[in-house]
């Protein structure tokens, strides 16, 4: 069975130059995709032409007159922007023409219409979205959420580290991914009430909870999944894109300092290949949208075609893989947890309260 998957070719930074050539060589690496490209018709099939891709049969074209801007408010995007070609490659995933939509546009018009064309699955409140980050033992850690939830309450957490394992075990292959919650220390103590009450719920699930984490546990590799909510995620996405950058740059500058660190690069060539791949950020491109009645992947605005790549190889393997069916077989069961949890968490004090004629 193939997977189509619709691309929002005029989306991110750089649009066609990224996303015509990315497409090309992901269906010369994945026989059993086939891509529905949307965006407008005449400029799409002139780069198609232009990239040797013209005439492909697993490629069709949909026009789309309207594009969003990368610094276009969501509600506007949404509000006047129905044509654009973010919204019918969404749409295109909500009619069954698509079993994924990858777009590296606007992040929040993105989460914004594919929410509300697409809507949330039964059992959940918000979307979050989930991004693999490498970690010191040759895997990755999924992180969620990275931005799309920037106050949330108890059950929201426990949302996230279902959809979270779900993930990973669709996509990296583990039975019963490790849960970790991000907070600042491993002590139970630690952290505010709704990062406290989301341990108790978590505690009482049947996922397997390892506890509280810290910053440093995402690239150690201490648990397959970290969750956290939007504001904290997305401030340690940053700042360690921030620190990757400026690394990057450091080793740069110093081996290209005289001519004997320059030898000494030359030298250590193969090394420093093996440790850039390792570290390359564009292998790990294309966050998940979990949540919705569909699939859909954001790429990094300023994604290159390599990049680009990964984010459709990612939808695909979620595609292929039935992503949202596990989801949807988990959250009956665990969203039950969830409520017997919060109701001995909730009786816990009042127990307390009244053994010491308090109330």
């Amino acid at each position: 069975m193939s997977v189509r998957i619709a691309i929002d070719c005029m989306g991110g930074d750089h649009g066609l130059p990224v996303t015509i050539p990315a497409a090309l060589s992901f269906l010369s690496h994945v026989p059993d995709a086939r891509l529905l490209l949307v965006g407008r018709e005449a400029e799409v099939r002139t780069a198609l032409s232009a990239a040797g891709g013209a005439g492909d049969e697993r490629i069709e074209l949909r026009d789309a007159a309207e594009v969003v801007a990368m610094d276009e408010p969501p509600a506007s995007a949404l509000r006047s922007k129905r044509k654009s070609s973010m919204r019918i490659a969404i749409e295109a995933v909500k009619a069954g023409d698509a079993q994924a939509c990858v777009s590296a546009g606007n992040t929040g018009a993105l989460m914004a219409i594919s929410r509300f064309v697409l809507r949330m699955l039964d059992g959940i409140d918000r979307p979050a979205i989930a991004a693999p980050l490498p970690n010191q033992r040759g895997r990755v850690t999924t992180v969620l959420d990275l931005g799309a939830n920037v106050d949330c309450e108890p059950e929201h957490y426990l949302q996230f580290a279902i959809m979270g394992a779900a993930l990973v075990s669709v996509l990296e292959g583990r039975e019963r991914p490790s849960v970790g919650l991000l907070n600042i220390g491993e002590e139970a103590i630690k952290g505010n009430d709704s990062v406290k009450q989301a341990a108790d719920l978590l505690r009482a699930s049947s996922l397997n909870f390892h506890g509280n984490v810290e910053g440093n546990d995402i690239y150690e590799g201490t648990t397959d999944v970290v969750v956290c909510d939007g504001f904290v995620g997305n401030v340690a996405l940053k700042t360690s894109e921030g620190l990757a950058r400026m690394l990057n740059g450091f080793i740069r500058e110093e081996y290209s300092r005289n001519l004997l660190t320059k030898f000494a690069a030359l030298m250590s060539i193969a090394v420093l290949r093996r440790l850039k791949e390792r570290v390359d950020h564009r292998r790990y491109n294309g966050a998940s949208l979990v949540g919705l009645r569909g699939i859909v992947i954001k790429s990094h605005g300023s994604a290159d075609a390599f990049a680009f790549e990964h984010a459709l190889r990612r939808a695909h393997d979620a595609a292929r893989k039935g992503l949202l069916e596990r989801i949807a077989q988990t959250l009956p069961l665990l969203t039950a947890e969830a409520h017997a949890g919060r109701a001995t968490a909730g009786a816990a004090p009042a127990a307390a309260a009244s053994s010491q004629g308090i109330g």
